[in-house]
């Protein structure tokens, strides 16, 4: 299978490539928290690219509830001519775009001022960066419904605004994913127990998306091959939860892994496993390929057109880059040439886990801005200044944040 070749999903729609641009958080909206014309610039940059399938970084189903200052809401009609705009400067190059939806649960910064929601009290275990995130409280079951019906909303209008279809995040330690972990979740009413209960919010929310929305829009989800946490979410949990999915004509998985607390999605794992410096989650996608119905994404540090075709030969549909496409928009379309660079960013070897991946997310999200201007990413960025930096830059976006909320109610 090469990577240029077609695909013809489930819903019936075909992505021209099997190079999807992977979600990232881009922290890039406008004042309103709608796409800024910086996010869109960005975005047709990376459809100039050449990828098939572009996949929005999370946006946020309910202002309440982010993952970051400067992250992207739908939770109304209010700013639909901003995801419109955002939807065709995509598509006007031949790509699809897919809208990323999300909630944080107990992966919100504390000074982000809002109170934090999980399916049960637990807080995060990340050290000295704990205090960062406030406890959470137990999510009740008429407040767990009102997600699910913000989820199904969101994704309406998303479909409203244009775009191909959307992603269900359950994975990386948000809200869906901290249902499906029994470290995160120890409820004992329907919502928590057995693995089926710990999945019902995943699935509900699936349901009554490929319910509503065209039998011609795509609904994805994005799941965890394991948490990387001994006695977490397990990639034999994984491979259950994705026989579920299909009974609900689920249009692609993508497998990733880890969370805050193990950021397997950049290569670091907490349970003592190793991870490949490429493809860091083909091995359990091959697994649970044997009992999949609907194509795979493997999405973790792919850089390299015969990695890439290694993928799609081991029985995975796409081939999914995030960091790689952020040092190099245009490399899809390199990879037609012999010698194609590889896109490599300095390695951070920092003994603090949490710290580094903060650092290489910060790192990523300046070279997302410099291609937003068009100029060139710099692949030897200082990560400790990367780091300094956007934490000074999220202090001013929480502080508008704050009161953009405030204003609102």
């Amino acid at each position: 299978m090469h990577v240029y070749s077609p695909l013809t999903l489930n819903c019936g729609t075909t992505l021209n490539n099997r190079i999807v641009k992977a979600a990232m958080e881009e922290n890039m909206a406008d004042a309103e928290h709608a796409p800024s014309a910086e996010l869109i610039r960005l975005y047709q940059a990376w459809a100039q690219g050449g990828a098939g399938l572009l996949i929005t970084g999370n946006v946020m189903v309910d202002r309440t509830a982010m993952t970051g200052a400067g992250g992207v809401v739908l939770e109304n009609a209010n700013q639909l001519p901003r995801f419109q705009a955002w939807a065709q400067a995509v598509q006007q190059h031949g790509a699809h775009i897919w809208m990323q939806l999300n909630h944080p649960g107990r992966q919100m910064p504390k000074d982000l001022g809002q109170t934090a929601y999980a399916p049960s009290a637990i807080a995060l275990n990340l050290g000295s960066l704990s205090k960062q995130f406030a406890p959470p409280q137990a999510l009740s079951t008429d407040h767990i419904e009102a997600i699910i019906e913000r989820f199904v909303h969101s994704a309406q209008l998303a479909e409203q605004a244009g775009f191909n279809g959307v992603q269900i995040h359950a994975a990386h330690g948000y809200l869906l994913s901290q249902f499906l972990s029994p470290l995160s979740n120890v409820r004992t009413d329907d919502w928590g127990g057995d693995l089926r209960q710990r999945a019902r919010l995943l699935l509900e929310i699936v349901r009554r998306i490929r319910a509503l929305v065209a039998p011609t829009f795509a609904v994805a989800v994005k799941l965890n091959s394991a948490d990387f946490q001994r006695g977490g979410f397990s990639a034999a949990d994984a491979k259950t939860v994705v026989m579920w999915l299909g009974e609900l004509d689920v249009d692609v998985v993508e497998l990733s892994g880890g969370s805050y607390e193990a950021p397997a999605m950049q290569g670091l794992s907490r349970d003592g496993r190793s991870l490949a410096r490429e493809a860091y989650f083909l091995e359990f996608a091959q697994d649970i390929a044997t009992v999949a119905t609907m194509p795979l994404m493997v999405t973790g540090g792919i850089r390299r057109l015969e990695v890439a075709e290694q993928v799609l030969n081991s029985g995975v549909a796409l081939v999914g880059m995030a960091t790689a496409l952020a040092l190099n928009p245009n490399l899809p379309k390199a990879w037609c040439q012999p010698n194609a660079p590889v896109p490599l960013l300095k390695p951070i070897t920092w003994r603090n886990k949490p710290l580094a991946s903060a650092a290489n997310m910060a790192v990523v999200r300046q070279q997302l801005k410099r291609i937003s201007r068009g100029a060139t990413p710099q692949t030897d960025a200082s990560a400790a200044w990367a780091l300094l930096r956007n934490q000074w830059e999220m202090r001013g976006r929480s502080k508008q944040y704050r009161a953009w909320v405030a204003q609102a109610r």
